[in-house]
């Protein structure tokens, strides 16, 4: 079995698989963006607790990355047509 996340592994805005109370025992994961820390503890045995933007609460299982909400939303918006082409001999036919 694979170690489970610690209350300091996971930060708001993280986006993280957790299992919800409903879906106990079935193997299903939710995913979703921590958006409050619900475990006072370091470590619990069955993950640590979190609410996640959606309003579910479930427990953590698995970070599914280390990129934050707010670093997704700065790639999304980025603008191609701003970067500059830069032409060297190299790129001729």
């Amino acid at each position: 079995m694979t170690e489970l996340p610690t209350r300091n592994d996971i930060k708001k805005g993280l986006m993280v698989e957790v299992e919800t109370k409903k879906d106990q025992g079935t193997g299903r994961l939710t995913v979703g963006t921590v958006k409050e820390i619900l475990t006072a503890s370091k470590y619990h045995p069955y993950g640590i607790k979190v609410r996640l933007q959606s309003g579910q609460v479930g427990r953590v299982k698995k970070i599914t990355t280390a990129i934050t909400e707010k670093q997704t939303r700065s790639f999304t918006n980025l603008d191609i047509k701003s970067i500059p082409k830069t032409e060297n001999k190299y790129n001729e036919l």
